[in-house]
């Protein structure tokens, strides 16, 4: 099993940060509930790099660096933080039709030579209409995964040094190629819709779902492990999630309805509103579970055993949270991983603070019950 966390590029606070795509609600560009320390926290370098160093240190394998406007960019992110690290890995976030495939796979070349091959790429495809023109970008939803399809198929190309020829219905590259071989990155890729898996099978070597509970991702890596097979070819499984772990039950939900205290009903609706434009067939599955308002109670979004929805009342993708004692959480991921979820991609509010609560109370756990080297 590899653990992997997550870098806000689009800041951090002990509430949640929502408003459609991770952004700030206003209370906590405020500073949080009143006698609260709630403030916002910008995505400056120096706190990034308190993130990252936090990962690497509690040995986390990875941080998602997640892409789209309001973030900062994950390239210059990731390439930043490089000095600052050792041994942790960066999983990228690049988006098929904004950049050429071989320029990607000159980056990514470089990136692994510079840093000792601590390179993934989290592909995604885009689902926010509004998001997809804003770069000028107009190919539909099912086109969308076609296209990085072709495009996987060119940057895989490119790292032999051979160069490489493609003649498709959205590229058409002669002697595509790197400076020089370098070892390809691995290719997470997530997706609810039908399109998905057919470019899944053939070109991801990681499927990410998001946290949904347990019998609905059973399907999902039933549905992408048969057309894998198909194909003559095995895929990992992965799923992300947020997390809130304690050392009580009891103290886990209580922060949990703090989360949900805080939420101003005004943001809540601003965010869904925006949430409900989008074409993602795995966001809208997410919407499902929370229903699309806030009740008083965070138990009431509890839509499994210690998996809460409340996160997605203000977040656009990953919705749900890990919420209990450290044994609860240690036995909800391990259910997962019976299920045949290979890597966790986490993160929590702070993620500074949130990610010493998991690595101290539930990696323990996890590697007294052999899930964990």
């Amino acid at each position: 099993m590899k653990i992997h966390w997550f870098l806000p590029t689009t800041g951090d606070s002990r509430s949640l940060v929502g408003g459609g795509h991770s952004v700030p609600t206003e209370l906590a560009r405020a500073g949080g509930a009143a006698h609260t320390a709630g403030r916002y926290r910008e995505p400056d370098l120096d706190y990034l790099v308190d993130v990252a160093r936090t990962a690497e240190r509690l040995g986390f394998e990875s941080v998602l660096t997640p892409t789209g406007t309001p973030c900062e960019d994950a390239w210059v992110i990731a390439s930043a933080l490089l000095s600052q690290t050792t041994r942790l890995k960066f999983l990228i976030a690049a988006r098929p039709g904004l950049v050429s495939p071989t320029l990607l796979a000159q980056m990514a070349s470089t990136f692994q030579r510079v840093s000792g091959d601590r390179l993934a790429i989290n592909v995604v495809v885009g689902g926010d209409p509004s998001e997809q023109r804003r770069f000028g970008d107009h190919v539909t939803k099912d086109d969308r995964y076609a296209r990085a399809e072709e495009f996987l198929e060119i940057f895989r190309g490119a790292f032999t040094g051979d160069g490489y020829d493609r003649q498709g219905a959205y590229y058409d590259v002669t002697d595509a190629r790197t400076r020089k071989p370098a070892t390809v990155p691995p290719i997470y890729l997530g997706g609810s819709s039908a399109a998905a898996g057919p470019v899944t099978a053939r070109q991801v070597d990681v499927y990410l779902t998001w946290g949904e509970p347990p019998a609905q991702v059973a399907d999902k890596i039933a549905w992408i492990r048969k057309l894998a097979e198909e194909e003559g070819r095995e895929v990992r499984f992965g799923i992300r999630l947020h997390t809130i772990s304690r050392d009580r039950t009891e103290d886990a939900w209580e922060v949990a309805d703090r989360l949900l205290a805080d939420l101003d009903p005004a943001d809540v609706a601003k965010a869904q509103a925006v949430l409900a434009a989008s074409e993602s067939e795995g966001q809208k599955r997410m919407r499902e579970l929370h229903g699309g308002s806030a009740p008083r109670d965070a138990r009431s979004l509890e839509v499994y055993p210690g998996l809460w929805s409340g996160v997605g009342l203000v977040r656009s993708g990953a919705g749900t949270a890990l919420v209990g004692s450290h044994e609860e959480v240690a036995d909800l991921i391990g259910e997962y991983a019976a299920l045949g979820i290979d890597e966790f991609v986490l993160s929590g509010y702070p993620h500074v603070e949130e990610a010493y609560w998991f690595a101290e109370g539930v990696t323990p756990i996890l590697r007294q019950r052999g899930l964990l080297a």
